[in-house]
């Protein structure tokens, strides 16, 4: 599985929400991991969300889409209660 992502769009990510989209990817190989799409984010191209363990044992949340044969990573955070 190959990940890309928008440099500036990952620093700014790590600075608000605190996960680097290195330990964001770690989510994809969670045996248990729930992903599914996401209309709401959906007009110009097909997103999808994806919850699971990182390999630094954080439940994390994950924006992603997949551009020629790549998984393009968008955002991601912690998840917590609201």
């Amino acid at each position: 599985m190959e990940f890309e992502w928008d440099g500036n769009k990952a620093e700014a990510n790590l600075s608000k929400h605190g996960v680097s989209f290195d330990e964001a990817k770690t989510v994809f190989d969670d045996p248990l991991y729930i992903d599914f799409y996401d209309p709401d984010y959906s007009d110009e191209e097909n997103r999808y969300i994806i919850i699971g363990e990182s390999q630094q044992r954080r439940l994390l949340i994950v924006s992603y889409t997949e551009r020629n044969h790549k998984i393009r990573l968008i955002s991601a955070r912690e998840v917590t209660k609201k």
